[in-house]
């Protein structure tokens, strides 16, 4: 898969990281603790490595082996957070999942939908999946509204699902299949086409 595309909608578009984006991703990332700790990943078994030109190369690996597609998510030229295509599937499941963190200097501006948005149009529609998946602490309320105004619909709970911010922690499930959106993610919620789907709080 070439690394050297883009998409764009606007002011805000993605890349595919590299190599000489480490310095920056470490400057978002350790300048932004206290709003990014609560959310990330940790190591049940030790400590959280912060070599980020590791996680790069990790990154990129994935890349070359189609099993995964990292984004840098950019506003007006400026890198402001990360999206991630993880545990790409194809054949039969066809799949993948989606995470994502921006800065909060630019949070409530509406790149995160527009950023997945993106992303989830580029798999289905040119990488071939059927399916993508976004897991999300039911606490993280703002990433959940993402995922709502998108129209995701709500699978389900992961008890204990991934290791975060030092503890093994819930996941809500939220999904979206390549057969609903026909004319595209980003063209629906721009519509305001994106169907009212059910509370997280109602019951069936």
């Amino acid at each position: 898969m070439s690394n050297s595309f883009a998409l764009t909608h606007g002011e805000i578009s993605l890349r595919i990281i590299k190599a000489r984006d480490a310095k920056t991703v470490e400057r978002l990332v350790l300048s932004n603790r206290a709003w990014l700790k609560p959310w990330e990943a940790t190591n049940p078994h030790g400590p959280t490595s912060f070599d980020f030109k590791s996680q790069i190369r990790g990154l990129l690996r994935q890349l070359e082996n189609d099993e995964g597609i990292p984004f840098l998510i950019l506003y007006k030229g400026e890198i402001v957070g990360q999206l991630n295509v993880a545990n790409i599937l194809h054949g039969s499941v066809s799949s993948c999942v989606i995470g994502y963190w921006i800065i909060p200097e630019v949070a409530g501006k509406g790149i995160t939908p527009t950023a997945v948005a993106l992303a989830m149009d580029y798999v289905f529609k040119v990488v071939g999946l059927h399916r993508v998946e976004i897991d999300i602490r039911p606490d993280n309320e703002a990433s959940v509204r993402v995922v709502e105004k998108l129209g995701l619909r709500h699978e389900g709970l992961k008890k204990n699902y991934i290791h975060i911010n030092n503890a093994w922690r819930d996941h809500l499930v939220f999904a979206l299949t390549a057969d609903e959106v026909p004319d595209g993610v980003l063209n629906r919620w721009l519509r305001r086409e994106v169907p009212k789907i059910k509370s997280r709080d109602q019951k069936d």
